[in-house]
């Protein structure tokens, strides 16, 4: 079992919280949403991913677990650029969901994305780790190892930004870690679901309840 301290009628009272994973993490900083990937070791492209629900002190599940894509080269604690690693650790969401697509319904603020959208890729570049816009056909003011998120119809479909390396941005300690629609294969970096899971999680989401991504692996989760 697991305490939770909290006042009521200006009374001490302890809560005994169920012995869950999400009960078990070092800290949920505020949160009332949760989402836990864990995946079985470092190396594996596969894991399992989880809603959470703050019910008073304790977690509760919000969902059954599901089976979600990491990168192809599993899950990292030091993420590089390009290392098609998906990064552990404990991270919020940026305010602007985005797709190809038509909202599906979500409470963040969505952009659909058109030709000329970048996640910006380039370590060198001020945009770093940021959306930026560019005319449609023209060249990036930045270098480029991709086509642009138009060209990804079925991954980018639907995605919300995990809030990675973006407080601040640090060059080189990777760029564009979403949440979005699988391709039936593991990621370069990003977790995801099957596209009705994915849209049932972006629609669940809800910005007041200042959600929380956890991600890694069984030995290491709990101490984020």
């Amino acid at each position: 079992m697991f305490v939770a301290a909290g006042t009521a009628a200006a009374e001490q009272r302890t809560v005994v919280c169920p012995p869950t994973l999400a009960n078990q993490l070092a800290s949920t900083h505020g949160a009332k949403q949760l989402i836990t990937v864990v995946a079985p070791r470092l190396g594996a492209t596969q894991g399992s991913l989880q809603l959470w629900r703050k019910n008073g002190l304790c977690w509760r599940p919000a969902a059954p677990p599901w089976p979600a894509w990491l990168g192809q080269r599993g899950v990292s604690e030091r993420k590089r650029e390009g290392d098609r690693t998906t990064p552990a650790g404990a991270f919020g969401f940026l305010p602007t969901m985005y797709g190809i697509a038509a909202s599906p319904g979500v409470r963040y603020r969505y952009h659909r994305i058109v030709c000329g959208d970048w996640w910006v890729e380039d370590p060198r570049s001020p945009s770093y780790n940021r959306f930026r816009h560019v005319p449609c056909g023209s060249k990036p003011p930045f270098r480029v190892k991709s086509e642009d998120m138009s060209r990804s119809p079925t991954a980018y479909r639907y995605l919300a930004v995990v809030a990675y390396n973006t407080s601040p941005v640090v060059p080189g300690r990777g760029s564009g870690i979403f949440l979005h629609v699988s391709t039936g294969r593991p990621t370069l970096g990003c977790v995801s679901l099957p596209r009705a899971r994915l849209v049932a999680v972006l629609r669940w989401l809800r910005p007041a309840s200042k959600p929380l991504i956890v991600i890694g692996t069984e030995a290491r989760i709990r101490g984020y």
